[in-house]
C-alpha cells in the first residue's frame, strides 16, 4: 500500500498568509501573533506576503478571516484567547469563533489554522501562548502551511 500524503510545512513565495489577532486578553494573544510572525519570518516569509489584522475579540475573528481569504490570502491564522468566567458567554463565544473558522475552510478550500487558547483559566493560557507548554501562534503556522502543501499533493 502506497504511503498516506503528508504536507510539508514549507517556504512558497507565492503564498499570502493571513494573521487575525484578536485583542481581548491581549497580553496572550501578542505572544501567539509574535511567536506566529517569528515562525513565518524564520521560514523565509516575507513581510509583504503577510497580511495582519486585528479585531476587538475571539467572535470576530471568523468575519476577518473571511475578507483575508475573499482578498486572496491562501491561507489564515486564527488567533485569540478566551478564557471562561462566571457566565455562559464562553461557551457561546468558543462555539461561534470555531464554527466559523470551520465553515470558512469548506467554504473556501482554503485552511484557517484555529489558534484561539479556550481555557479554563488565565494560567492554561499563558502556559499556551509560549509558556511552560507550547505556542500555539507558531503551531498554527505549521497548521497552516502543511494543510496549503497538502492541497497542492492532492490537487
Amino acid at each position: 500500500m502506497k504511503p498516506a500524503l503528508r504536507g510539508q510545512i514549507v517556504f512558497d513565495k507565492n503564498f499570502k498568509i493571513g494573521v487575525v489577532t484578536s485583542r481581548f486578553n491581549q497580553p496572550i494573544t501578542e505572544r501567539l501573533e509574535s511567536e506566529a510572525l517569528k515562525r513565518l519570518a524564520d521560514l523565509g516569509y516575507k513581510e509583504e506576503q503577510i497580511v495582519r489584522v486585528s479585531v476587538p475579540g475571539a467572535f470576530e475573528i471568523p468575519l476577518a478571516a473571511k475578507q483575508l481569504l475573499e482578498s486572496g490570502c491562501h491561507g489564515v491564522c486564527a488567533l485569540g484567547a478566551v478564557i471562561r468566567g462566571q457566565t455562559t458567554h464562553y461557551d457561546y463565544v468558543c462555539m461561534a469563533v470555531e464554527r466559523g473558522c470551520s465553515q470558512l475552510q469548506l467554504e473556501y478550500g482554503r485552511p484557517v489554522g484555529f489558534g484561539v487558547l479556550t481555557t479554563e483559566n488565565k494560567d492554561q493560557a499563558i502556559a499556551r501562548s509560549g509558556g511552560q507548554k507550547e505556542n500555539k501562534g507558531a503551531d498554527t503556522v505549521d497548521v497552516v502551511l502543511e494543510m496549503l502543501s497538502l492541497k497542492q499533493m492532492i490537487l
